[in-house]
């Protein structure tokens, strides 16, 4: 039998600090902000949801990733890249351009995005209001990432200069990741 996980408050919501199944609201759940990207529920306590927490141990889920993402208007959510596995997208609510393999498409609530291996992609909000995406993607052994520099998403600020294969460098020039919620909380669709 499977154990229930035991959720602690880490300073900006509730995370599992061990191991086993769970249930969390996404307005209780713990919440990561970064000034560039928006805000990011990850539902799994990683190294930056436990950054404050140094005494409890990540719960990191095994083979499958999932995240909630918050982008602002004219913002992206991170900087375009591809992985060696699978991810895909949701639009739950509000608008945003998707930059994928050098090509712009405008997305709305309930448009889907399928991203096989090696596909090169990023979001940008767009609207007067918060874009809400559900993200998720295949986790693997060896599993690599590839920021290569692109025009179209160097004009919305979400290209390297200088391809990297290194998340540290392609974020350098933003603030780091910090625990916190989104600034627009009470127009997001959970907040009702």
């Amino acid at each position: 039998m499977v154990e229930e996980a035991r959720l602690e408050d880490v300073g900006s919501g509730l995370t599992p600090v061990s191991p086993g199944w769970f249930v969390v609201n996404v307005a209780d759940a713990a919440w990561l902000r970064n000034d560039a990207f928006g805000g990011r529920c990850v539902f799994e306590s990683n190294g930056r949801v436990l950054a404050e927490r140094p005494d409890l141990e990540p719960q990191m889920f095994a083979e499958t990733g999932f995240t909630l993402a918050v982008l602002e208007p004219g913002k992206p959510s991170g900087m375009y890249h591809a992985e060696s596995a699978q991810e895909d997208f949701l639009v739950l609510s509000g608008t945003c351009l998707l930059l994928l393999e050098d090509e712009e498409r405008s997305l709305r609530a309930w448009d889907f995005v399928h991203c096989p291996a090696g596909t090169r992609h990023t979001f940008v909000g767009t609207g007067d209001t918060p874009c809400v995406l559900f993200m998720t993607g295949a986790r693997r052994e060896g599993q690599t990432i590839i920021y290569p520099v692109a025009e179209r998403a160097l004009a919305h600020g979400a290209s390297v200069e200088t391809e990297t294969d290194s998340p540290h460098e392609a974020d350098t020039p933003f603030a780091h990741w910090r625990l916190g919620r989104p600034d627009d909380w009470a127009d997001l669709p959970w907040a009702g």
